[in-house]
């Protein structure tokens, strides 16, 4: 008989969720989110008391929110509870709402939340409003025109498609924390073919990490291919569905 050509066995890698890191010291700083950092890195001394964080998904705007909540204490609400927030409001300081504006929300109770905001900062406190949306608020679902007054007054801080610069930063952090090291090569043929968003950055960098364990292998220019390929496999199987 001939010989039983076996595959190597391969290594499985354990399932360990790695958590994004939310510490100003780990936000990378480029042109493209340079107004959106100068803007929470300025608080208290805002010119508005209620700020609007806007762009495209993986952006940034959570990493950005999540800074300023743990330096001001704010509340951070739900956009799908507005109403139970703003009954809250008038006790608490700051508030963080992210994702707002895709879907119809409470328009009262946001216009609640405002003025609660803004009366707090009349009396002399530094409570502030901080919102998240992937759009600016002039394309909100809002039908009330005294929300949209106080929404125009807002001051609203766009944060860009994530440039070259940016991508690179982020994409070396993910592999440093996860104490694997990349040839910068292999990290720009990876910006230059990748969905250009840092969530995108985040989900290649975890198959890579795992795809190199599995196959015990290094992270080449060919395992980037590869890793690619499936997740452009991926996001063409989900647009099916």
């Amino acid at each position: 008989m001939g010989a039983v050509m076996r595959e190597a066995p391969r290594q499985i890698p354990l399932d360990l969720e790695h958590q994004p890191a939310y510490r100003r010291d780990d936000l990378i700083v480029t042109e493209a989110n340079r107004a959106a950092v100068d803007i929470v890195d300025r608080w208290p001394d805002w010119l508005s008391p209620v700020t609007v964080l806007s762009g495209p998904i993986g952006a940034g705007k959570t990493h950005l929110a999540e800074i300023w909540r743990e330096r001001t204490g704010a509340l951070r609400v739900d956009a799908a509870h507005i109403d139970e927030a703003a009954v809250l409001a008038a006790a608490e300081g700051s508030i963080l709402i992210e994702d707002i504006g895709d879907a119809p929300f409470s328009e009262t109770g946001l216009f609640h939340i405002i003025n609660t905001i803004r009366q707090s900062l009349a009396a002399g406190k530094a409570n502030s409003l901080l919102m998240t949306s992937r759009q600016s608020p002039a394309n909100w679902p809002v039908t009330l025109p005294d929300l949209a007054s106080r929404l125009k007054a807002a001051t609203v801080v766009e944060i860009e498609e994530p440039d070259d610069l940016l991508l690179f930063g982020v994409i070396h952090k993910l592999f440093a924390d996860r104490q694997v090291s990349v040839e910068p090569q292999v990290v720009s043929y990876m910006i230059g073919r990748m969905e250009r968003s840092l969530s995108a950055a985040i989900r290649l960098v975890d198959r890579l990490d795992r795809m190199a364990l599995e196959q015990k292998t290094r992270i080449s220019r060919a395992l980037a291919a590869q890793a690619l390929a499936e997740e452009a496999q991926n996001a063409q199987d989900g647009r099916k569905d």
